[in-house]
């Protein structure tokens, strides 16, 4: 009976051993797996934690450089400040120190006036007493000769006396002819000397700069590296710039450098600009230059308005209609036969204010006047007026002074001078202009010519831009898709080309270019 249950307790004590080496081993090997696994972790956190640290590491260095360019560009405004300051705080003193030699003549020459005058004053008293002695004297001879008179010719008193009287009224006339004669010419001599006191004067008290304005912008970059983005793939970036602008850039050899070339002033302004925000963002593609540069148009004409606000804050010019101040911040922009247009009127103001004190005149006066006189020049819209004459209506318009409207409109004879602003305006424009190296006709002439270029284009219908580059060897011509076809297009720069041949001369050739860009767009909503 023992046997069977004595078999059956090591059976089960067997079992329950084989049972506990089983579970053993297992606990082991998940143990072994669980180790495992968090090494794999651990290794894996590790690479992960390395990667992140790299990854700051180089987000800090990509924001130390950043803020590295930053401050440089700060540093170089902060610096160009102050040399402008010491220049203007240059010309201050130069100014202040003319003005006390000025001063200084102007105490030497009124001692010496009142020498002269006192010596004129004492002249005068002792030919008041020769005339007194010699009226007695005239009084006694008249009384003998009217008593000789009575007694020679039996005339009576009072017809001696008539005769007496015409003979005296004679001779008092012959006198006063060549006295009179003499003071008119005295008169001439004097007001000669003086007219060109006042003229020398005027100008030695008015510094102006000669610098003649260039065609081209010069954009620094910090790396030849930024070229290649600039010019993009198969150059459709400088292509897209070159289109949205109207300018050329020229991208060449020069180091650290990139060439701006057009003839508008504007143009290369707009040009210069969205080209430094561009490179600045990083981003340069077609669609991103056309809203960069919308974008600078935009922000150009508020700064038009600035700067027409600044002039006339400077020139203490006050009560200027809002669109006068807009055409004065346009003159920066423009230029007169080479010659700054805003910088030849400033200087013109300043001009006619002093000379306008000078010659005892209102000088507030004739410096608006000398501001406005060539607002006609930066009228938006076409006009087949003189300059002058468009100046003066609107002048007019908008409600300015009538002796500053005649001024404006006089300044080049067009109209009779009304006002003694009026020759003031004219002979201050002639100063300025003609000041050595102030002007070049030819560069008004080329000016001349690339605007009739691009005017005659833009005549054609289906032409929505026009711009001439290189100087004015080539015209591009951008078309609307929709209106123009190809075949349209190929005949439309053939046309320009003939138009240009017969009614325009220019040197050399003009290559005319048409380009038709179709575009599809839509709006996911």
């Amino acid at each position: 009976m023992l046997t069977p249950i004595i078999a059956a307790v090591a059976s089960l004590i067997a079992g329950i051993f084989v049972g506990k080496l089983a579970f053993a081993k297992n606990t082991q090997r998940i143990e072994e797996e669980a180790t495992s696994k968090a090494a794999d972790i651990v290794k894996n956190a590790e690479l992960q934690a390395e990667n992140i640290k790299k990854d700051r590491i180089l987000e800090a260095k990509e924001k130390f450089l950043k803020l590295r360019s930053e401050f440089e560009d700060d540093s170089n405004k902060k610096k160009q400040i102050l040399v402008q300051n010491e220049q203007k705080l240059k010309e201050r003193e130069r100014n202040i120190q003319i003005s006390m030699e000025q001063t200084k003549k102007l105490e030497s020459d009124l001692n010496s006036q009142k020498q002269s005058l006192t010596s004129k004053e004492e002249n005068l008293r002792k030919k008041t007493e020769e005339a007194d002695r010699k009226r007695i004297q005239a009084e006694e001879m008249l009384a003998s000769q009217v008593t000789q008179l009575e007694k020679i010719a039996s005339l009576t008193a009072e017809e001696a006396r008539q005769q007496l009287i015409d003979a005296l009224r004679a001779e008092a006339e012959t006198k006063a002819s060549s006295i009179i004669k003499n003071t008119i010419e005295e008169a001439k001599l004097t007001a000669t000397k003086e007219a060109k006191k006042v003229v020398i004067e005027t100008i030695q008290r008015t510094a102006a700069e000669n610098a003649i304005e260039n065609c081209v912008s010069v954009f620094n970059i910090e790396s030849d590296d930024v070229k290649g983005k600039i010019i993009g793939r198969e150059g459709r970036n400088i292509r897209a710039l070159e289109a949205a602008t109207g300018v050329e850039f020229i991208v060449d050899d020069t180091p650290e450098a990139i060439i701006i070339s057009g003839f508008d002033p504007v143009r290369r302004e707009i040009a210069r600009l969205s080209l430094h925000r561009l490179v600045q963002d990083g981003r340069i593609h077609p669609a991103r230059i056309e809203e960069v540069v919308a974008k600078t148009k935009k922000n150009i004409d508020e700064e038009i308005i600035e700067i027409g606000e600044r002039t006339v804050i400077d020139l203490g010019i006050h009560g200027l209609h809002p669109e006068l101040i807009k055409m004065v911040g346009r003159m920066r922009f423009r230029s007169s036969y080479g010659q700054n247009l805003l910088q030849h009127s400033r200087e013109v103001a300043k001009l006619c204010a002093t000379m306008a004190a000078e010659l005892g005149l209102n000088a507030k006066l004739a410096k608006r006047a000398g501001l406005l006189h060539d607002i006609g020049k930066v009228w938006h819209e076409e006009a087949e007026l003189p300059h002058a004459i468009l100046g003066m209506q609107l002048a007019e318009k908008y409600k300015e002074n009538v002796e500053v409207c005649n001024a404006i409109g006089a300044h080049h004879d067009e109209i009779e001078m009304t006002s003694m602003i009026s020759p003031i305006i004219q002979v201050c424009d002639a100063i300025s202009g003609s000041r050595p190296g102030a002007r070049r006709e030819m560069m008004e002439s080329y000016m001349r010519r690339l605007k009739e270029l691009e005017e005659l284009a833009v005549s054609f219908s289906g032409v929505q831009k026009c711009y001439a580059i290189q100087a004015g060897r080539e015209l591009r011509v951008l078309v609307d898709s929709e209106n123009v076809s190809d075949e349209k297009a190929s005949m439309l720069s053939y046309d320009i080309s003939q138009k240009i041949e017969k009614e325009m001369q220019y040197p050399g050739q003009i290559k005319v270019t048409v380009i038709r860009e179709m575009r599809a767009v839509n709006y996911a909503k």
